[in-house]
């Protein structure tokens, strides 16, 4: 594993030496939050959603971070800038620290913050021709958790039903909800087509509001195509004439085979994959 620099609770230090305790509560129980994050050219893409997102998390646990979000953002590029990256993978994680042990969180002193950056091999042009192909989970998302809708670090759910889904021949795994809706990814949301009506599940079914996600809105309305946000089973997305995956890292991401059907990537998909790119081109984003 190749050693970078990392930022650790105020301090820049060396991966190969980085160390949490393993009374953290981040690793004992998963309980903290995180932000995956992409920089391009060095800056990193809608920062201030991310951030927002993440302090608004902190509120809900009652995870009391120990620095400000301009604390945070400056922490996040001074560690791209001490790696020396331009293109790079981000990712803040926040958890509630070291504490006495037990679920109940007694005697924490502070919230444990870790900034990592990597350089990110973009997916290469081939893998947006070919799109992903997805299978549906045998399990079944919780509408109801208080923690559906945050980026925690209890990932292991998806993480088993990512693996399912390799061994299956796919690249990603779709949830259901106790309902039978369909909800999203195991790392980013979902999008369908339907009569030239783009849909995607809204947050009652017990969703990520993604940051990417709000950007498609924000290209659907720039392109004057139509949006809404509709909550629909299986079937419809069995029989949809376009799909479409999106998260921070992969941007958007065609689908091509949904379980056993095949469908094709269509203009709607690509008119959006290329006004997200001249998005991230053009935007002046404020460090």
């Amino acid at each position: 594993m190749n050693e970078n620099i990392v930022f650790l609770n105020g301090e820049f230090v060396s991966s190969h030496l980085a160390k949490i305790s393993i009374f953290d509560r981040g690793f004992l129980f998963g309980d903290g939050l995180f932000e995956t994050m992409r920089a391009y050219d060095g800056k990193i893409f809608r920062l201030d959603a991310h951030l927002k997102r993440l302090l608004k998390s902190l509120d809900v646990t009652q995870i009391k971070c120990s620095y400000s979000q301009r604390q945070l953002e400056q922490a996040l590029y001074e560690t791209i800038k001490r790696n020396n990256l331009s293109n790079a993978y981000v990712k803040l994680i926040v958890t509630r620290g070291a504490g006495e042990g037990g679920l109940n969180p007694r005697g924490n002193s502070k919230s444990t913050v870790v900034i990592v950056a990597k350089k990110f091999d973009s997916y290469s042009p081939q893998q947006y021709k070919d799109g992903f192909k997805i299978k549906v989970s045998d399990f079944r998302q919780n509408q109801f958790s208080p923690i559906v809708n945050l980026k925690s670090l209890n990932y292991l759910e998806n993480t088993i039903a990512k693996m399912e889904a390799k061994r299956n021949g796919a690249d990603e795994v779709i949830f259901l909800n106790q309902s039978g809706f369909v909800t999203e990814g195991s790392v980013g949301n979902i999008f369908i087509v339907h009569d030239d009506v783009i849909m995607t599940p809204s947050c009652k079914v017990g969703i990520l509001l993604g940051i990417t996600r709000k950007v498609v809105f924000e290209l659907v309305e720039n392109l004057g195509l139509k949006i809404s946000e509709k909550n629909f089973h299986l079937k419809e997305l069995l029989s949809c004439s376009e799909c479409f995956l999106t998260n921070s890292l992969v941007e958007i991401m065609p689908v091509t085979k949904i379980e056993e059907k095949w469908i094709r990537k269509g203009e709607v998909t690509n008119r959006l994959m290329s006004a997200y790119r001249y998005l991230v081109q053009h935007e002046n984003i404020v460090t």
